[in-house]
């Protein structure tokens, strides 16, 4: 199994940028699609971006278009989330996930997750 711990939350100001890294250890990442996901309080969970097994794929919700993205190094088996343009909307706990499948936005196809990172945005 595949053991994910996400890093590089914090609280910027509205228009800032962060980089999110999820390091993986247990397994390569390269044998797993990877997501990124994210919770604000109150609200379900939704999808942020992902990325196929091959690297060669990537996908993103509408709402990050353009301002996030989603990258992996093999050589240190780490995934990140570079985040730019920052919005107060963009204010959740950041989920890493692995699926050894095709699974897009589908959470319930995603098996491994970490623990999250919190993203805070001010306005």
């Amino acid at each position: 199994q595949v053991q994910l711990v996400e890093t590089g939350g914090g609280m910027v100001q509205a228009g800032g940028s962060l980089r999110l890294s999820c390091a993986a250890s247990g397994r390569t990442l390269s044998s797993y699609g990877m997501g990124w996901f994210r919770q604000a309080r109150g609200n379900e969970r939704e999808f942020v971006a992902t990325m196929s097994r091959s690297g060669w794929s990537t996908y993103y919700a509408d709402s990050v278009k353009g301002r996030f993205t989603i990258s992996r190094d093999n050589a240190k088996n780490t995934l990140y989330l570079q985040m730019k343009s920052l919005k107060p909307e963009d204010s959740a706990v950041y989920y890493c996930a692995a699926s050894r499948s095709s699974a897009y936005d589908d959470y319930a196809k995603y098996s491994y997750w970490g623990q999250g990172t919190q993203v805070s945005v001010s306005s």
